[in-house]
């Protein structure tokens, strides 16, 4: 009975030992060792960046101050001008097309906390062409009693062949994320082919009546290459032609907004939205409405 009754107190007495010590163990022993969480890498704006961009482009295109120079050539000393205001006639239409544009960029960063300071330039691609016309005839009774008219008409095609911009940006950094306003000139080359005719001629109306109704009389008439007074208005009106064509390097403002976005601390992705508007050049204007994205390495 001995025998049996040592042994079993002594395994009893273990037991309660064991469990005793576990009771004063910290709960934080049993769980294992606390490890802090390895931070997510913060990324530095700061630096240099080099990059390309692709998207599209829609541009507004008018000139309606392109063809007055071009009929004043020869309208000045007619009656074209001097009564029915010639040169200020024609109006055409603006134009609006786009197409694909591409480019490059490169700009440097100041980061101060979350926002972040910049200067960038770019370069874009785009080569679209504009056209419109215009065209009409008026005519009046002179106080000296001639039948004027004067007829005219006009094309005119403007093409934007590329164009670069210096900008300001201001950003504020959220994580991998940098959103940014973006502000500076702008500096086009652009081409420009303006056509116009111009007719101006007319005849004394009471002489022209007279000869009609059997009266032989002198018809003082002008404008006409040649003119046939046994039939009402039937002539050919003398035409004058004026043409320009020149390339233009124009100036203007550039705005737009953005976000960039660092895949990686060196590597960088955008997706942008900016607007041109040149300068009046030739009678021509274009805006530039521009939507891209790009990519960029920061060194």
């Amino acid at each position: 009975m001995r025998t049996v009754t040592f042994p079993l107190l002594a395994v009893l007495g273990l037991c309660g030992v064991n469990t005793a010590r576990a009771a004063d163990l910290d709960y934080d022993y049993l769980r294992g060792a606390d490890y802090d969480p390895v931070p997510a890498p913060v990324v530095d704006w700061s630096g240099v960046y080099v990059g390309g961009h692709g998207g599209y482009t829609s541009a507004l295109m008018g000139s309606k101050g392109a063809f007055q120079p071009l009929i004043y050539r020869d309208s000045h000393n007619t009656t074209g001008e001097s009564d029915f205001h010639a040169s200020t006639l024609l109006s055409p239409p603006s134009r609006r097309v786009g197409d694909t544009s591409f480019g490059a960029f490169a700009g440097y960063n100041v980061q101060f906390d979350e926002f972040v300071f910049g200067i960038e330039g770019d370069y874009t691609n785009f080569g679209r062409m504009g056209v419109s016309s215009d065209g009409l005839a008026r005519t009046q009774m002179s106080a000296a009693g001639s039948y004027d008219t004067v007829s005219l008409s006009g094309s005119t095609a403007t093409r934007v062949n590329d164009y670069g911009t210096l900008r300001a940006r201001i950003g504020y950094a959220l994580g991998n994320f940098l959103p940014y306003v973006t502000g500076g000139i702008a500096i086009g080359r652009a081409r420009v082919a303006d056509t116009t005719s111009y007719q101006n001629y007319g005849f004394n109306l009471t002489a022209y009546n007279a000869t009609l109704a059997g009266t032989p009389t002198y018809v003082n008439n002008y404008g006409y290459t040649s003119f046939n007074q046994s039939a009402p208005y039937n002539g050919t009106p003398f035409t004058s032609i004026q043409t320009q064509s020149r390339t233009k390097v124009t100036a203007g403002v550039a705005a737009g907004a953005g976000v960039e976005y660092a895949i990686t601390p060196n590597i960088l992705l955008r997706a942008e939205y900016q607007y041109v508007l040149f300068s009046s050049f030739d009678g021509h204007k274009v805006n530039l409405n521009t939507v891209r994205a790009g990519a960029a390495v920061k060194f």
